[in-house]
Order: C-alpha cells, then sequence, then structure tokens
C-alpha cells in the first residue's frame, strides 16, 4: 500500500482518519504542530491500530520545514486537515486564520506539485454554502458570501485548489463537512479541544462531566420549530471513511473530474435543543443551559442533500445520532477519570 501524508493527524478529524487508513494497510505519515492537539493522540492511535504512525512536528507556515519534509519523504498521497477551524474566534481573528489555512494549503500544492504527488484530499467545509437557499444543501447549491473568515479561507482554498489542478497534474477531492462528533468505540480518541470548547459537543459533555458550569445555546430566535440553530451532526467514524473512499478514488483513477468536490453528512437536520435532549437521553446526564443572543457567523440552518456522495462515492453514513452522542460522552469519561 502506498504512503499517505496527514496534515493535522493528531487532530480529532485527523486522528479517526489516520486509524480508518491503517486498518485499509496504508502506511501513514503525520504532520501536526500540536497547535490544538496533544501527542498522546499518537500512543492512542498507536494502541489501536498496533501501528505507530511516522511523526512529525511541523508548522506548515514554516515553508522552509514544508520543502525539506517533501525533500525527504516520500508520499503518494496527501488529506490535508490542518487549519483553524472556530467560526466564532474566526471573526476575532481573521488575519490568525488567513495567515494559516491559506499559507500552509499554498506551500502544500507547490511541493506535491514540484514532486509530481497527485492525490489530495482536503477538508472543506458546509459553510462554503453560507445560508443556503434552499435545503436540503446540494453540491450544486451556489457558494455564497463567507460568513465567517473561517468559512471563507475554505471557499478560498477550493478556488486554491481548482485553480491548481487546471494548471497541474493534481487531482483533488473537497469533501465538504458537515458537522463531525463523537468518537472512536475504543474511547482512545475523540475531541480534545485546548481550552475552552468552540463546537457544540464538547460543551456539551464538558458540561456534563462538571467541568463547565452550563451551557449558552447560541440563539432562541432562530425561524425554525424550536428557534434554535440546526445542523446536520455525523459520527466522526463514517466522516473518517469518507476520506479513505474519497482517496482510493483517486488512487484508482475512478474520478471524472480533476477537482471534484463531495458533501458529507447525514443528510438529516438537528436543532441544538434537540441534541441536548438526545443527549440527556443516552447518557442518563442532566445538562445545565441557557439561552443566550445570536453568535456572529453563525447561520440558522445547514443539512446535507448526501446523493452525490451515496451513489458516486459509494460511501454513507452509518451510525446514529444518539451512537455518537454515546461515543462522545464515552470519551469524555475517559478524560476525567
Amino acid at each position: 500500500m502506498c504512503t499517505v501524508l496527514v496534515t493535522g493527524g493528531l487532530g480529532f478529524i485527523g486522528s479517526h482518519t489516520v486509524v480508518e487508513l491503517q486498518n485499509e494497510g496504508f502506511d501513514v505519515i503525520i504532520i501536526d504542530n500540536l497547535s490544538n492537539s496533544s501527542i498522546s493522540v499518537l500512543d492512542n492511535i498507536t494502541s489501536i491500530t498496533g501501528v505507530k504512525p511516522a511523526y512529525f512536528n511541523i508548522d506548515l507556515k514554516n515553508k522552509e520545514a514544508v520543502q525539506h519534509f517533501f525533500n525527504t519523504n516520500a508520499v503518494q498521497g496527501v488529506i490535508h486537515f490542518a487549519a483553524y477551524k472556530a467560526v466564532g474566534e474566526s471573526v476575532l481573528k481573521p488575519l490568525d486564520y488567513y495567515e494559516n489555512n491559506i499559507s500552509s494549503l499554498v506551500y502544500l500544492l507547490q511541493e506535491m506539485q514540484k514532486h509530481q504527488i497527485h492525490p489530495f484530499i482536503f477538508s472543506s467545509s458546509c459553510t462554503v454554502y453560507g445560508q443556503a437557499d434552499k435545503l436540503p444543501i446540494t453540491e450544486n447549491a451556489p457558494i455564497k458570501f463567507a460568513e465567517s473568515p473561517y468559512g471563507n479561507t475554505k471557499q478560498i482554498g477550493e478556488e486554491i485548489i481548482f485553480d491548481t489542478t487546471k494548471a497541474s497534474h493534481l487531482k483533488a477531492i473537497a469533501l465538504r463537512y458537515f458537522n463531525p462528533i463523537g468518537a472512536h468505540k475504543s474511547a482512545k480518541i475523540g475531541e480534545l479541544p485546548i481550552g475552552v470548547p468552540q463546537n457544540l459537543i464538547p460543551f456539551v459533555t464538558q458540561t456534563a462531566a462538571g467541568i463547565r458550569e452550563e451551557l449558552s445555546v447560541f440563539g432562541s430566535d432562530y425561524p425554525t420549530p424550536d428557534g434554535t440553530a440546526i445542523r446536520d451532526y455525523i459520527h466522526v467514524v463514517d466522516l473518517a471513511k469518507a476520506h479513505i473512499v474519497a482517496l482510493k478514488r483517486l488512487l484508482n483513477n475512478n474520478h471524472k473530474k480533476t477537482f471534484e468536490v463531495f458533501n458529507i453528512g447525514t443528510g438529516k437536520g438537528n436543532s441544538v435543543l434537540e441534541i441536548i435532549k438526545t443527549f440527556e437521553k443516552v447518557s442518563g446526564k442532566k445538562l445545565k443551559y441557557k439561552l443566550v443572543e445570536r453568535r456572529e457567523g453563525d447561520i440558522t440552518a445547514a443539512y446535507a442533500d448526501t446523493t452525490i456522495a451515496n451513489t458516486e462515492l459509494g460511501w454513507k453514513a452509518e451510525q446514529t445520532l444518539e451512537e455518537a452522542l454515546l461515543s462522545a460522552w464515552e470519551w469524555q469519561k475517559t478524560l476525567i477519570n
């Protein structure tokens, strides 16, 4: 099997994808600068798979370090996760997001072009659609003006990749994720935010664990059945498996265009209050929460039309919301024991 570079491979989605790659027999090299992850994840991946991935602590904003890596390591494909990802934080720190998310992508693609490395899987986001005109959201939905710098970095990233595929041998797939949640069934890897969580589910589990006093629900006046925002929550393991399917599509030359995009979600939307109630049901824990004002950069509702991913990739989300939330809770419990 070929060697795959996974940038951000110790992060939430990256670590689960590394596990699935190794389960499929791929050799994996991880690059991660630990800005939003922990080196302990490397041992936990090894514990699950029995194989320790090669690991390099490299900041992808360091062009010389990226060049040195590609000059001294042979890889046959790249899955790129390494990016800042919090919508709210990006509104407060736009330049940090543009520097980190765009420059690192450019440096990676330059080296892939130089070393004739073709398959590239890009960690994109449903934020590129903004507040879509129609739900569920198809891949043909218009790309809207970005509601946040984070969302804009994903839009710009896709444009950079598309332009590069036209000018080189690069072939790429952008996976537009909806909302990844949950943890590996072993409870050895999961979402491990540094500091105060920016995403809903770790805030939910930390509140249930007593780490946070209460959960803030941002916005209760959205035009939705219960007034709270609706999202498409997908189990992280299902999402990880989509990357392996996409990578194989490129490696086996089954792609139909040099740059393809796929929505990766469940096709179903759940409100924040539905998430809270479902979590309380599966965990047996009562959550303390309060309704607060909307958060800048957030949209009302987003959930995927997954038809193209189901038919073209042959991929489908398999795990339920209950399974995802329970796995997140089992993971959280390991962090407090």
